[in-house]
């Protein structure tokens, strides 16, 4: 395993906050990255200063306010959200859903932005709580569209959650079941994230041949008759085209610029 440079050491240590552990303590820390005191104490005085944790009175660490101010400055910034709006507000008007936007980054599909007018529909994954890779129409939908060098260790990794979700148990099975996806340009999904959820979602790209994310709607069980699904995918795979056929455009715009 190469060495870590002290940037690579400091964004590690960021990367320990997770939803079932919030709160660290010097010696946890310790124990989790093999840091001795004193470096661990220079980065978390370098994260603290920066507002990146704070500590906490139980003598512990947890993410700071510095994380928050970056989430707004995303919002305002983000062009992927700003394509995606109108067409979540659509969706939100016209159906009882919900609608989100989701990033694909490493290995994480996060909701960076939803919307609805359905405040009763439940979804176990709010914006910022990472989905997994290997169930809901969101991962399919990402899935259907990785070549295969990127989509087998997926399948390797996630195999017996796959067959589950009713996938197929080996590696040509998933592969034909998310060839079928692609054509078809969206991925359903029935109570695999949420009880009583159904989820529609589409790819989204940015120029690039690799998914950046997806437009997906979720809509009660109840709601959802095949009809209602077919006309709901068939918009939702418009709408992700329309969202990346725009930032194509502005890839397509800012190479032109720096040529």
């Amino acid at each position: 395993m190469p060495k870590l440079n002290s940037l690579e050491r400091i964004l590690a240590l960021l990367d320990v906050f997770t939803e079932d552990h919030l709160e660290w303590t010097p010696d946890e820390l310790m124990e989790a990255l093999g840091h001795s005191r004193p470096t661990l104490y220079r980065y978390l005085k370098i994260l603290k200063e920066a507002g990146f944790v704070t500590s906490m009175p139980s003598g512990g660490f947890a993410l700071g306010p510095r994380v928050v101010e970056l989430d707004f400055l995303m919002r305002k910034s983000d062009t992927l959200l700003l394509y995606a709006k109108p067409h979540m507000e659509a969706f939100a008007a016209t159906w009882p859903c919900a609608a989100l936007l989701v990033r694909w980054y490493g290995n994480k599909l996060l909701v960076v932005a939803s919307e609805t007018q359905t405040p009763d529909l439940e979804n176990d994954y709010p914006r910022g709580r990472p989905l997994p890779l290997s169930r809901g129409a969101i991962s399919r939908a990402i899935m259907s569209v990785l070549n295969k060098r990127k989509l087998e260790p997926i399948i390797e990794a996630n195999r017996a959650e796959l067959a589950a979700v009713g996938l197929g148990s080996d590696t040509n099975a998933v592969l034909s079941e998310l060839r079928r996806i692609r054509r078809r340009g969206y991925a359903v999904a029935i109570d695999e994230l949420t009880k009583g959820v159904t989820g529609i979602a589409s790819p989204i790209f940015d120029g690039g041949k690799t998914p950046i994310g997806t437009f997906c709607i979720t809509i009660a069980d109840e709601s959802a008759a095949p009809d209602v699904v077919e006309r709901i995918g068939e918009r939702v795979r418009e709408a992700a085209a329309d969202i990346s056929t725009r930032l194509a455009a502005d890839r397509r715009a800012a190479d032109s610029e720096s040529s």
